[in-house]
């Protein structure tokens, strides 16, 4: 006799199921997607419970859109955008422009060598100008470059994250790149 192995169900499955009242592959689905979704609100509204309730409302409300998902299309593009705008209407309708706290996407990573004292202050020194001048960004620019090189999504993730063309992207990064070049200059 032999044994059945349950394989993993990939992302269209999980999406088919969950669009037909399974709840376990929408979880499967948030378990998958919760951290990238946490960070990019957190990098859009600069705050750690803004964000977890940006996520979380973000999930409740894309579980009540899936009739209206493409079949076939990517789910994580399409879910980190209802994130996104979740947390950019927390930030707007707070009316507040808080210290973009974007320390948590540009930690030093596991692995990485320990640095010297002087090595581990000017790298520090060097990450907090940056961040401040991210921070001087407006919010197009920040965003843009935060979901790029924070996040590390695709050009065609932060488009659709952001809800802008992949064109746009790629304008915004530029002029938020030459911006920041001239100020760290």
């Amino acid at each position: 006799m032999t044994a059945v192995v349950d394989r993993p169900l990939d992302e269209p499955e999980l999406v088919e199921r969950a669009r037909r009242g399974d709840f376990r592959a929408w979880e499967t689905i948030v378990r998958r997607y919760q951290g990238i979704a946490f960070r990019t609100a957190y990098v859009l509204s600069g705050n750690a419970a803004d964000a977890e309730e940006a996520a979380q409302d973000g999930f409740v409300k894309a579980y009540r859109a899936l009739g209206r998902f493409r079949r076939g299309a990517p789910l994580r593009p399409w879910l980190l955008r209802i994130v996104a705008n979740e947390a950019r209407n927390r930030r707007r309708s707070a009316g507040r422009r808080e210290r973009l706290a974007l320390r948590a996407a540009v930690e030093d990573r596991p692995g990485d060598a320990v640095p010297s004292p002087e090595a581990a202050l000017l790298a520090r020194e060097a990450r907090e100008r940056l961040l401040a001048a991210v921070e001087r960004l407006s919010d197009d620019h920040r965003d843009v470059v935060a979901c790029r090189y924070f996040l590390q999504l695709s050009e065609e993730e932060t488009a659709a994250a952001l809800g802008v063309r992949r064109g746009t992207v790629k304008s915004r990064l530029a002029r938020a790149l030459e911006r920041l070049r001239e100020e760290l200059s």
